[in-house]
């Protein structure tokens, strides 16, 4: 027996770089599987402190929830040493270029299944804070991974270049306001929180238009 799914999650600290500008964060890297088998959700900063969070198991795919570079920064360091393919959804493709130029990775789709101890992982398309950002979600134990779309208290910025606030409203609403409320929410920084505590509030974030 390889034992039950678990979460874990790893802290990094690095730089967020974008439009010219840079801010210091700490990201949320999580581990989803069992003893024997991992998927790697985001590749922030520092490989090192990762892999030892794998410890010697199989790593499924390195999955980044989107292409900003603080998400994907040892992600063709963690595909080559940890001999695991790097899953990107399309939209970001252009921002993937922007810190890994000539760096392959594998597309992520709408609705894609990825298996993991022996449930999926469902991958949900939720552009708006990037064109191609996504939310895994896991239903058998109602966990969402928010990357920068959902966070505790609001959505995720649209500030800058490549993302758009109507839009990350629309992906919210309709796809992750779908969702039980009692899904947690496993965030891209920071803490995390539950559908049902978010959902009361979108009209808030409408109303303050960020």
């Amino acid at each position: 027996m390889s034992g039950q799914l678990r979460i874990e999650r790893v802290v990094t600290e690095g730089t967020f770089a974008l439009d010219g500008g840079e801010w210091s964060v700490e990201n949320n890297i999580w581990l989803v599987g069992d003893d024997t088998d991992v998927v790697i959700v985001d590749a922030a900063h520092a490989a090192q402190p990762i892999i030892d969070a794998v410890g010697g198991r199989h790593v499924n795919a390195v999955i980044c929830t989107h292409g900003h570079n603080d998400h994907v920064t040892v992600a063709p360091e963690l595909a080559e040493r940890l001999h695991a393919p790097v899953l990107l959804h399309p939209g970001d493709d252009v921002l993937w270029k922007m810190t890994h130029p000539g760096e392959k990775y594998w597309n992520l789709e709408d609705g894609q299944r990825i298996a993991i101890a022996g449930t999926d992982i469902q991958v949900i398309h939720a552009p708006g804070h990037s064109p191609g950002s996504v939310c895994l979600y896991l239903p058998e134990v109602g966990a969402l991974f928010s990357g920068d779309t959902l966070f505790s208290g609001g959505p995720g910025a649209t500030g800058r270049s490549f993302s758009d606030f109507p839009t990350i409203i629309g992906s919210i609403r309709d796809r992750l306001f779908a969702l039980p409320e009692e899904t947690v929410v496993h965030t891209g920084h920071g803490d995390g929180t539950t559908i049902g505590t978010e959902a009361p509030h979108l009209a808030e974030w409408i109303a303050r238009g960020n």
